[in-house]
């Protein structure tokens, strides 16, 4: 009934505003925007120049033809950075140009840009909504970096519309350490396609252990590194494929190199996820920090057994079978895991995978995140105007 009433309700121009287009906060760009596009929509997307490489070129040029407000790429730092007032006073000319609708900012550098814009719209500019991803609020609690990042946190929030939260934990980090939102405020969790729950049966060829994503220190990849010599240690010795990119990888193939494991840890170049898990026969998600991680729902709906870490959303995605998460940044309790995994039939460990993919079914839908966020756009215009 959501989606014929948002059909039928006038088009959005909308643009999305984000700093890396990589991994999971990529991902959900790409869904969000294809997805309005489809819906009669005006999009368009503002992004970092100097990072996504071949991928993400090709992927923003599928999409370019169908972008009625185009794509803006700009050198956009991770951390802060001098060239920041030059960017946020060219992405405000651009949003003031393409007059949009809603401004969407993803990731906490993609939430300051797009908090930022008024500059030139006066009294048209946009409603400003903002999804966490993460990021900043990760950060080690009472430290410097983080004190500084939830103050930027607490005095954005003046200029947003509305919160839309992608997992119950990100909405808790935010009320504990910026504040309880003051203004419209939703958990509207990733979703995945209705394509992406056909199983994907492993290579015969496929190894016994697969990582997929960022080789970077949040993802845990050298406690799995330290998980795999404790293996060796007990006489098992499972073969490993890392699959990503990412600032960690020299230092990781040295770990792996100086650590005797070159001949069973394999480095591979980044690919579509389903053509990954088809070369593993069970997955590690080894990481300290996650929000709402695409790549363990993608996995999930696959019906690949998994190894992950109680860590952020992972929990909510799991559900019932949570109790199967391990502590992490432990690289004892992870090699016991793995230990367990590799003794298990594959029919048991396949069973296991089945009822959890069951469960994303039941709650994890594309479709669903896609209503839930116009409707968020809905509500956050229809209270700039109630105020107004």
């Amino acid at each position: 009934m959501q989606q014929s009433a948002e059909h039928s309700a006038a088009p959005l121009r909308i643009v999305h505003v984000f700093r890396a287009p990589v991994g999971g906060l990529f991902r959900h760009v790409l869904d969000l925007t294809r997805a309005q596009i489809a819906r009669g929509h005006a999009v368009g997307l503002i992004a970092d120049s100097t990072t996504g490489g071949a991928a993400a070129e090709k992927q923003f040029a599928e999409l370019l033809p169908k972008l009625s407000l185009g794509v803006m790429r700009l050198p956009i730092h991770r951390l802060p950075h001098p060239s920041d007032l030059g960017a946020a006073i060219a992405i405000n000319k651009r949003i003031a140009a393409l007059k949009p609708d809603v401004v969407h900012g993803h990731g906490s550098k993609g939430g300051v840009y797009a908090r930022a814009n008024g500059l030139f719209s006066g009294d048209n500019s946009p409603v400003r909504i903002y999804t966490p991803h993460g990021g900043s609020l990760n950060y080690e609690p009472g430290s410097l970096s983080h004190r500084i990042f939830m103050a930027m946190e607490a005095l954005l929030a003046t200029r947003t519309d509305a919160l839309l939260f992608e997992s119950a934990f990100i909405a808790s980090r935010f009320e504990a350490f910026v504040g309880k939102p003051k203004g419209l405020a939703r958990i509207i969790p990733n979703g995945v396609s209705e394509d992406e729950f056909a199983p994907v049966q492993p290579r015969a060829d496929a190894v016994d252990l697969l990582y997929v994503g960022e080789l970077r220190d949040a993802k845990g990849i050298d406690t799995l590194i330290d998980a795999m010599v404790l293996l060796g240690r007990r006489g098992l010795t499972p073969r490993l494929l890392l699959i990503g990119g990412g600032p960690n990888r020299a230092a990781l193939e040295r770990q792996a190199q100086e650590a005797g494991l070159a001949d069973r840890i394999v480095f591979g170049s980044p690919r579509p996820a389903r053509e990954a898990f088809a070369l593993g026969r069970a997955m590690v998600v080894p990481s300290r920090f996650e929000s709402l991680p695409y790549i363990v729902l993608e996995a999930a709906a696959a019906g690949v057994p998994l190894v992950a870490t109680n860590v952020g959303g992972v929990p909510e995605i799991f559900g019932p079978y949570a109790d199967r998460l391990i502590q992490p940044d432990n690289p004892e309790i992870l090699a016991d895991a793995l230990a367990r995994l590799l003794s298990q039939p594959a029919e048991t460990l396949h069973e296991e995978a089945r009822a959890l993919s069951t469960y994303v079914a039941s709650r994890f839908s594309v479709s669903r995140m896609v209503d839930d966020v116009l409707q968020g756009y809905r509500d956050a215009i229809a209270a700039r105007a109630a105020d107004r």
